[in-house]
């Protein structure tokens, strides 16, 4: 265990070790801003051990951002104010922690507040590929939408948070301007592989021109959507080295790479999961996720989006993986939900006494 609890530094980030807490939406934040309950269930992660916490997704401040009631925004006063309290309450344990900046496009559906009436916004009016059911965004849509990340970015360094990352993964807006389905747009930002990267790369962009210069930047993407689990942006090395190279131009540092499961092999002819590739391709620090700790991923086959139950498994093939310099970090979900203290118990080698995941304990954000 001994390079997962090694210190990591990058930028003007240093954590205690390699362990991440990977986000989660909990839409438990009434009003959109996060309250004492949010800041306790953040806290105790920390205490725990986790070296870094990256919040559930929170949506920057753009009137068509949000598609789920009760999740927390980085914009507006109140939402702030209630981050701030989670930020020093991470801190005050020895805990780093980063915002998820979220808008989810085209997953919007009318009515969910805020944002009233207001449909999805997304490439071409689309959530899901041949079915236009929202807006398709004007330049003036994509200029907002750029800003409001760059914005929130911004308030978020100022109210102490340690590292931004861009949800830029799992079928919302930012990944259906990659995804061809989603995207059939003639214009600089639809055709090309470079043209579909372009939107999330000027957010990159914005963002680094308004924050400091050495907070670190982090991108997650994904291959698979929720839309469609077998959709792929990459068919070959060669095509995710094209795609993540225009990112890294754009001023990526770190990439967290979603998988549904972290220990199966990207493409064939190689043991490299979507991380070991993003690394060897790019050269930058990467972040695996999926299922780490528990036997079973996270989502069922079919519209049941509930998070699956899952049994403690076996840590060797990851410490095996990590000992290989195959990725930097490592992600842990629904385990960090059963076992608040995961770091701890993991670094203590107290395996054995750790819970399994029951999606019962998604009714509160500290039943565990």
């Amino acid at each position: 265990m001994t390079d997962l609890f090694s210190p990591y530094s990058i930028g003007n980030l240093t954590l205690k070790n390699r362990v991440l807490m990977a986000p989660m939406t909990r839409s438990m934040s009434p009003k959109n801003v996060p309250n004492d309950d949010v800041v306790e269930y953040y806290r105790r992660r920390a205490e725990g051990g986790v070296g870094l916490i990256i919040t559930e997704g929170a949506c920057v401040g753009h009137k068509a951002a949000s598609g789920y009631p009760n999740v927390p925004f980085v914009a507006g006063n109140e939402a702030l104010a209630g981050w701030k309290k989670v930020v020093d309450a991470v801190h005050a344990e020895g805990g780093k922690i980063a915002p998820q900046l979220w808008h989810v496009g085209g997953i919007r559906k009318p009515g969910v507040e805020p944002g009233g009436d207001l449909p999805g916004y997304s490439p071409s009016g689309m959530a899901f590929p041949g079915k236009v059911t929202g807006h398709t965004m004007t330049q003036k849509d994509i200029d907002d939408v750029v800003e409001a990340f760059a914005q929130s970015a911004a308030d978020a360094e100022k109210i102490g948070f340690d590292a931004i990352e861009i949800h830029g993964a799992h079928g919302y807006l930012l990944d259906q301007f990659f995804w061809e389905g989603t995207n059939q747009r003639d214009d600089t930002y639809g055709g090309s592989l470079e043209n579909r990267t372009r939107f999330a790369c000027e957010i990159v962009q914005a963002i680094r021109a308004k924050v400091s210069a050495d907070l670190p930047i982090i991108f997650r993407f994904s291959q698979w959507k929720q839309q469609d689990y077998t959709a792929r942006l990459a068919e070959t090395p060669e095509e995710l080295g094209a795609f993540l190279g225009f990112l890294v131009n754009a001023g990526v540092d770190i990439f967290h790479c979603s998988q549904r499961r972290f220990w199966e092999p990207e493409f064939q002819g190689s043991d490299l999961n979507l991380a070991g590739w993003t690394k060897k391709l790019t050269g930058k620090d990467v972040i695996t996720v999926g299922s780490v700790s528990l036997n079973a991923d996270f989502l069922p086959e079919g519209g049941d989006k509930t998070f699956k139950d899952g049994e403690i498994a076996s840590l060797d093939d990851l410490i095996n993986m990590l000992n290989n310099n195959e990725f930097d970090l490592v992600a842990v979900g629904r385990a960090l939900i059963a076992n608040p203290d995961w770091a701890n118990r993991v670094q203590q080698g107290q395996l054995d006494t750790l819970q399994a995941f029951n999606k019962t304990m998604l009714a509160s954000l500290n039943s565990a």
